[in-house]
């Protein structure tokens, strides 16, 4: 029989790192050329690796909850909630100030001007972070583990119901015809979303939100399972079967439902957290059964700071064009460097690599003055 462990496994910390290291990768292609198709995500209905980075960090987060919330039963209700909702505000405003830095800009004559908190996104990755985070730290806190798992299939055939009856009709899984969107303009207006598609859209709306806390909540499990019952054979077989089961009914819910991660349908949610047990399941038999842990310390060092560095990999750019803004840095380094020596799509993969490493040496950086930041 396995004995029940509190420590904290390399392994989920390898996983953590991976999901940023890669969200970094996919999220700075270098300009000049398209990246790799499955750089990319799929752009509607569809499955790329790329839509994987997202929900994978999601996952990495309910994991960490698998120990941190051991410390709320020995806190009172105050210091819990206190807890909760100081880090839920703290991520998403963190999140919030970095659509808007850097808070100015310059007009066609070169003159500064501040940047209108109206124009202003306002949900995005952090933000979606930060409010899952929340909720699941809520249902795991103070709901039993059944009405937490009933409260997650209810999120989910809850939110398709919502799509199905309060979409466009025969739209309804559009873009421009799916009710999240229709919600995130009456609540948020055109201006306060994102524009990145052409059209007003936010893929990380205020109702796509209620299923990914889901992919918390299932990484929370995956966590505390293996804390309850040990790296062993037997724990990873689980895992594999399990995210096995859950990619098959994925698959067979997207004949109905398609797997939309802009959207964040429900089949979405099944087949990332299933493709996230098998990872880890993965990484356990790896790291902790057959000790290959020389190639780990790469992705610890992301792990050890992962909300610092996503924010170094978010504004980098933009503070080195706010030093010279007349050079347009991002696109001379890549003109005149990446897209020569490697034209086309792998120069464009060079700079996206040459950009992570960069946000690595940050992070080592750091992990060398023992520096660890956190909200």
């Amino acid at each position: 029989m396995t004995t029940p462990t509190t420590e904290r496994f390399l392994s989920l910390d390898v996983f953590r790192g991976m999901a940023l290291c890669f969200m970094i990768i996919v999220n700075t292609p270098g300009s000049g050329s398209l990246p790799f198709d499955m750089l990319e995500h799929a752009p509607w209905h569809g499955f790329t690796p790329t839509d994987l980075v997202f929900p994978s960090f999601l996952f990495a987060v309910g994991n960490a909850m698998s120990f941190s919330m051991k410390k709320f039963e020995t806190m009172d209700n105050a210091k819990v909630l206190l807890r909760i909702f100081k880090r839920t505000f703290l991520i998403f405003l963190i999140g919030y100030l970095m659509y808007w830095f850097p808070f100015f800009s310059y007009d066609a004559q070169g003159h500064m001007i501040a940047r209108p908190i109206s124009h202003t996104r306002i949900f995005g990755v952090l933000q979606r972070i930060a409010l899952c985070f929340g909720i699941a730290s809520l249902m795991v806190h103070y709901l039993s583990k059944r009405v937490v798992i009933w409260t997650s299939i209810l999120f989910l055939l809850g939110y398709w119901a919502i799509l199905l009856f309060y979409g466009s009709p025969g739209d309804e899984l559009s873009m421009t015809g799916n009710a999240g969107l229709f919600l995130d303009k009456y609540i948020l207006g055109d201006l306060h979303l994102y524009h990145g598609e052409g059209i007003p859209f936010d893929p990380e709306g205020i109702l796509s939100t209620v299923p990914s806390i889901v992919n918390v909540i299932v990484g929370y499990f995956a966590g505390k399972f293996i804390i309850e019952n040990g790296k062993g054979y037997e724990s990873i077989a689980k895992l594999l079967l399990v995210g096995a089961l859950f990619v098959v009914i994925a698959v067979f819910w997207n004949s109905v439902l398609p797997i939309n991660k802009k959207i964040w349908t429900s089949s979405f949610v099944m087949v990332t957290t299933g493709i996230d047990m098998v990872i880890t399941g993965a990484l356990l038999y790896i790291i902790e059964i057959r000790k290959s842990v020389s190639w780990t310390r790469f992705f610890v060092i992301f792990g050890k700071n992962p909300l610092f560095i996503y924010i170094v990999a978010g504004m980098l750019m933009e503070i080195i064009d706010l030093i010279f803004p007349q050079a347009h840095f991002y696109h001379w380094v890549n003109a005149n460097f990446y897209q020569v020596i490697a034209p086309g799509r792998i120069g464009s993969l060079l700079f996206a690599l040459s950009f992570m490493l960069v946000c690595w040496l940050v992070g080592y950086i750091l992990d060398k003055k023992k520096i660890y930041i956190r909200v």
